[in-house]
């Protein structure tokens, strides 16, 4: 063992491969629904597990994959269904399923009913970590095929004897894959080479292959026109856009305030802060920071703005960079988040501050998984 290496705490039996018969609860977020398994004689309290592969309402038949007697919950499979919902389909893609490709949580729900268990998500994490009470509406894009083929970047793993393939749900081992059912037909590998260029509305934007980009072709049209339309830019107005990536919105709400105006764009990545210079080049003034945003807004920029967007990472932004915004007192603020979580912690820290949550959207970015992409406007 390495010196570096922490023992494995005992947690008591473990349970993996026991199976139990139970009814199906509420969808949690991450993909999964709550199965609350009944005390017994041999269970004196009950106990809660993330089930994948079923539907509340349904008789299942659950098997733990994950857990043993001193963990506060398990995980499992619903290997069988006994009673199922009106909203189970059959599953497009063949290694759909448990034990198989860990890639799609929800290719046996209807695609109606896939975004009524997202805006459940959605509206719980609002309610539980922001205390708001918000209708949610989660919207197709366009830009797929009924749920399929819209993913233009691909990650493949490879089994070891050398077949291409995706990984298992929480797990390093590789399942063959032929087709993935949710791959664009021209979808790439996002490996190292020279710049691509993106076009979003008529515009184009130099991108790394490897860099970050929506997967979704109909995603940077739809948070562009989305983000536009919840700031409501005017002329003259200050812009400051935080993890700003390549500068896809810092690019439209420069034209949108006139040139000239005040437009900072705050990227960590190297190389698409290079590629946001050249990318907003036209917008006379335009200032490109590469850095940590926390660590930029502690020693540069300490002035007003009146627009920001945030587009932080799966985390979110946290309280130190919602702090920094609310100190720079933006008329108004729009975040966009791909963890309803993280964005319902952020707008509990924005109402800490003042800010209120206007208006939210949601947009089905990622059919036949359980992610959402929501866009909110706070202000004031």
């Amino acid at each position: 063992m390495s010196r570096h290496a922490r023992p494995r705490k005992e947690r008591g039996r473990s349970r993996v491969g026991e199976r139990f018969e139970a009814i199906v609860g509420p969808v949690a977020h991450g993909g999964h629904c709550i199965v609350r398994l009944p005390s017994s004689d041999t269970e004196p309290e009950s106990r809660v597990v993330f089930t994948r592969h079923c539907l509340p309402g349904e008789n299942v038949v659950v098997e733990i994959t994950e857990g043993s007697d001193g963990d506060r919950f398990w995980r499992g499979d619903a290997i069988a269904v006994l009673t199922p919902s009106p909203d189970r389909v059959a599953a497009p893609c063949p290694v759909a399923g448990p034990g198989l490709c860990g890639g799609c949580d929800f290719q046996h729900v209807s695609l109606p009913a896939q975004r009524a268990l997202k805006e459940a998500v959605v509206s719980e994490q609002l309610r539980r970590l922001a205390g708001l009470d918000v209708d949610v509406t989660v919207e197709a894009v366009p830009g797929d095929e009924q749920g399929l083929r819209w993913r233009t970047r691909m990650q493949w793993a490879q089994t070891p004897d050398g077949l291409r393939g995706l990984r298992a749900h929480r797990s390093r081992r590789v399942v063959p894959v032929d087709d993935c059912l949710i791959a664009a037909p021209d979808a790439r590998s996002p490996e190292p080479g020279p710049a691509i260029t993106e076009t979003v509305d008529g515009r184009s934007f130099t991108v790394e292959p490897d860099g970050f980009w929506q997967v979704h072709p109909g995603a940077p049209s739809t948070l562009v026109s989305t983000v536009l339309a919840m700031l409501d830019p005017r002329p003259g107005e200050r812009v400051l856009d935080l993890y700003a990536g390549v500068g896809l919105f810092a690019r439209f709400l420069g034209e949108a305030v006139g040139s000239g105006t005040r437009l900072v764009a705050v990227e960590a990545d190297r190389a698409a802060s290079r590629h946001a210079i050249s990318n907003l080049a036209a917008h006379e003034g335009a200032a490109v920071t590469c850095g940590a945003v926390e660590k930029v807004l502690a020693s540069a920029y300490d002035e007003p703005f009146d627009l920001v967007v945030l587009d932080p990472p799966r985390e979110g932004a946290k309280r130190t960079v919602v702090e920094q915004v609310v100190d720079r007192a933006p008329r108004a603020v729009a975040y966009v988040a791909c963890d309803p979580a993280a964005l319902a912690r952020d707008v509990a820290i924005f109402a800490d501050h003042g800010y209120r949550l206007e208006q939210l959207r949601a947009f089905d970015l990622f059919p036949m998984t359980h992610h959402v992409e929501c866009v909110a406007l706070l202000s004031r």
